[in-house]
């Protein structure tokens, strides 16, 4: 598997945890940034990471900012990109189960580096549960058909 990650100033303090989770199950890693605490826009980052996903290079991503908010907009502009806000365990596990996210986004001001590690993890263990959530997914591929063109 290999996963993009990416991220802005305010989520940059999550990334040494994160990386470190990815590295310890072997997953290849294409980090597109940032690489310090200097301002930066968090769209360029969203993008970036969005790009490798929805063109097949990356399997998955990962991005970071303040909230997660800003950042998964940016990226969810993308065709095929389903990037889905975690603040809890709890809601990395239905990014994944119930909506089938393609990239996770954690705020760097709302969790800490060792919460956000283990949400990836969670995210990354937790298959996309089908059923009622399937016709839901591809009612949300429907609406990226008749918008991306």
């Amino acid at each position: 598997m290999k996963i993009a990650i990416g991220c802005d100033h305010g989520g940059i303090a999550l990334k040494p945890a994160i990386v470190a989770e990815l590295q310890r199950r072997g997953i290849d890693i294409v980090d597109v940034g940032c690489f310090d605490t200097s301002s930066v826009d968090y769209p360029d980052y969203g993008a970036a990471v969005a790009r490798k996903v929805a063109s097949g290079e990356c399997d998955k991503g990962v991005l970071m900012c303040g909230t997660g908010i800003g950042i998964s907009i940016a990226a969810n502009k993308f065709k095929g990109v389903r990037a889905g806000v975690a603040h809890d365990e709890f809601t990395a596990k239905m990014i994944a189960e119930h909506n089938a996210a393609n990239i996770i986004a954690l705020g760097g001001r709302i969790v800490a580096p060792e919460q956000a590690a283990k949400m990836v993890g969670i995210w990354l263990d937790t298959p996309f549960g089908g059923g009622r959530h399937a016709g839901r997914v591809a009612k949300i591929e429907a609406i990226e058909d008749e918008n991306f063109r």
